[in-house]
């Protein structure tokens, strides 16, 4: 935690030789790059660890951690946004790459979601840069969630490795399903149950696989994820790798805790549901060594996402947290949402 916090010119993390893009292996290599994406996930990995440090009596880690992220997110709302999304990075020369401005890669998808997913709230920014995304990234035609755009093809710049990718393949402007799914994601933590669900059913293999033909083309398992899809050509929509965990366990992830909204906690679950709104309800059975959950989601008024009324054996309970009933025993939980949250759809 303590390594991570070098920054650059902008207040920002080094890039070093790549983030979670590894591909992008030459925009920072000289040492001075700085990665916009790094600063989110940063900032979000200090929102899980500084508590932590904390319960265990590392405050002083925890204060030094805070205050990086604090500086972090100064940097960010300085020189992190372009007007319309938040920028991908800055190269050794300080010169931004994720801008309006360049003619490849204007908009990153990972430095859109993780705005999100970074806990620090959603505001105009937010909301805008998530618009952004769902607009220049989303492909409903190709059911397609491109990782940026333009690809990379023939700008003299040079972002590394990346390149070597044919436009629209992998990570140069292919669907990469390990990113598709925060888009996802943060679609349910902005209370978007339809955005979220939209996410998921683009990238789920069944739907790519309904008819012979489809199967034919897509030529990948129709019961797993692939790591990526591609987007150009009459390769459009045929998958890459597959059997992919890092996509299939977020995939999960947005399915059960984004969407259904079971969030795991220390002796039960927390219940956040984000559904479609068209779904009306959900039925889910939570197994565990310490008992069983038969769980209800009832939106009779077809919010999708609001104040959540949970009722635990017949007894309404107070909070969104139930607990596992005991090994060998089941309990019955109905959620009813029954207030509505505000929210706009803005995966089109």
């Amino acid at each position: 935690m303590d390594r991570m916090m070098v920054t650059g010119s902008h207040g920002l993390p080094l890039i070093g030789g790549g983030d979670w893009n590894d591909g992008m292996d030459r925009i920072g290599d000289k040492g001075e790059g700085e990665s916009i994406w790094l600063a989110w996930f940063q900032i979000a990995t200090i929102g899980v660890f500084a508590p932590l440090a904390r319960q265990v009596g590392q405050v002083d880690a925890a204060n030094r951690w805070q205050a990086h992220a604090d500086r972090l997110a100064d940097a960010l709302r300085d020189n992190g946004w372009d007007g319309s999304w938040y920028l991908r990075a800055f190269d050794d020369d300080g010169v931004a790459w994720g801008s309006s401005q360049n003619d490849e890669c204007r908009i990153d998808l990972i430095a859109q979601a993780w705005s999100v997913l970074s806990g620090l709230g959603v505001g105009d920014r937010t909301r805008t840069a998530i618009a952004s995304a769902g607009r220049e990234l989303v492909d409903e035609k190709a059911r397609l969630i491109r990782l940026l755009a333009p690809p990379f093809d023939k700008a003299d710049r040079d972002p590394g490795y990346i390149r070597a990718y044919p436009p629209g393949v992998r990570e140069n402007g292919g669907q990469y399903t390990h990113a598709a799914t925060w888009l996802g994601v943060a679609y349910a933590k902005m209370g978007d149950g339809d955005g979220a669900y939209r996410v998921f059913d683009i990238i789920n293999p069944i739907a790519r696989t309904s008819t012979r033909q489809a199967a034919d083309h897509y030529l990948r398992e129709p019961y797993l994820l692939a790591g990526d899809v591609s987007g150009v050509g009459a390769q459009i929509g045929q998958g890459g790798w597959s059997w992919y965990t890092g996509a299939a366990g977020w995939a999960w992830q947005l399915g059960v805790s984004g969407i259904l909204g079971i969030q795991p906690e220390a002796c039960g679950v927390r219940l956040e549901p984000c559904l479609p709104v068209s779904w009306g309800q959900a039925e889910i059975i939570l197994e565990s060594e310490r008992g069983r959950i038969e769980l209800v989601i009832i939106d009779p008024h077809n919010f999708g996402h609001g104040e959540t009324r949970i009722v635990v054996d017949e007894n309404t309970i107070d909070g969104r947290s139930v607990a596992y009933p005991g090994k060998g025993r089941i309990c019955k939980v109905v959620a009813t949402i029954v207030g509505h949250s505000k929210h706009l759809s803005l995966i089109h």
